[in-house]
């Protein structure tokens, strides 16, 4: 029998489970050593699309000394027929196909992919595909991160867990994007090095959707649902051509940007997220620029101002950056593993606590 979604954590096993990790970018790299390194966690196999990696020895793309004996494939049905009990879904694009593939045949899923943070923005029919997929699986599915993820769910709701009159609750993430070798996310996503023409409406409508639905989940979590969430923002561009990490911003170029996304309930915005996100010193803005980490306000009868910063010299950023993502998925396996099928999200779970003995 299945426990509830809300069970305690004594209720769940410590495996131990065997996982597979999908895909092996910067966060899924991270990810599979975790796994491999884990007491509790056996790996039991490694999706890439990359042929360039199938067929590599996981330890080979994880940095990991000892090999695995597990190597890379780009062929889904060697993932099933290694029945794992939770794949660790992490492409850059979710594929709701492949998605449904997994859960129907019985791998439960926890992914960085942020469809699923609440189930009630998603598209209908989508939503109806998933659910049923968990259902023929007896498997369920939840999304985590960094951000959104623990700093728009987990950390907000241990906030307003001392709150019994919340007026606004606020976080700005400050991050300095200039050491961070990722072309793809940095160009292709994030739009910096973008026309400013190309750029505005694109990002503006990206980051709703992206946040948005976490922010809805808080909401429901502390019973203040959001009547809308918005987005407005606005860009700085490169008075000079520079070169970060990731490659080369061209003068005239998208080189910093601030974006808010704000939820109101009852005519009055209760929650926001500021994404204050830059290339370097190079970039030139008038706003306040902090360290790397999240600054969270809470307006209510029992106020608070937080600072969580990332406490290294940039240039160690591509070492540890990558953890705050990789490390909480890795750590709600066994939750979701135990969950009841469906889609999950933190109001279902309990909270995620790391096991490090």
């Amino acid at each position: 029998m299945q426990p509830s979604p809300l069970a305690t954590s004594a209720a769940y096993s410590d495996g131990p489970y065997r996982v597979v990790q999908w895909a092996t970018g910067t966060i899924g790299a991270r990810a599979l050593r975790a796994i491999v390194e884990h007491p509790n966690l056996t790996l039991a196999g490694v999706y890439s699309h990359n042929t360039a990696k199938q067929g590599r020895d996981a330890a080979e793309l994880c940095g990991s000394d000892t090999p695995t004996g597990v190597r890379a494939t780009g062929d889904i049905g060697e993932i099933l027929r290694a029945a794992p009990d939770c794949v660790l879904y992490m492409p850059q694009t979710c594929d709701i196909d492949e998605v449904c593939r997994l859960l129907a045949a019985g791998a439960n899923i926890v992914t960085t992919a942020g469809v699923f943070h609440h189930p009630g923005s998603m598209d209908p029919e989508v939503r109806a595909r998933v659910e049923a997929a968990c259902a023929t699986g007896g498997t369920s599915i939840h999304s985590t991160g960094s951000s959104p993820g623990f700093i728009t769910e987990a950390v907000p709701l241990v906030l307003a867990s001392i709150q019994r009159r919340l007026d606004t609750l606020s976080i700005q993430e400050y991050a300095d994007l200039s050491r961070r070798d990722s072309p793809a996310i940095l160009f292709d996503i994030m739009g910096f090095g973008s026309p400013p023409g190309e750029f505005a409406q694109f990002r503006l409508d990206h980051l709703r959707n992206s946040f948005g639905p976490s922010l809805r989940l808080l909401a429901d979590g502390i019973g203040l649902p959001l009547d809308e969430v918005t987005a407005s923002g606005e860009f700085a561009t490169a008075t000079r051509t520079f070169d970060i990490a990731a490659g080369t911003i061209e003068q005239g170029t998208v080189a910093a940007q601030r974006i808010t996304i704000s939820g109101t309930s009852g005519g009055r915005t209760v929650l926001g997220f500021q994404a204050i996100w830059h290339c370097g010193e190079q970039a030139e803005t008038e706003w306040e620029i902090r360290p790397t980490g999240w600054h969270l306000s809470v307006e209510g009868d029992a106020p608070l101002e937080i600072d969580m910063v990332f406490p290294f010299p940039l240039d160690q950023m591509a070492e540890h950056s990558p953890a705050y993502t990789a490390n909480r998925a890795v750590n709600a396996v066994r939750y979701v593993c135990a969950a009841a099928p469906g889609i999950r999200t933190v109001l279902d779970l309990p909270p995620i606590t790391a096991t490090l003995g």
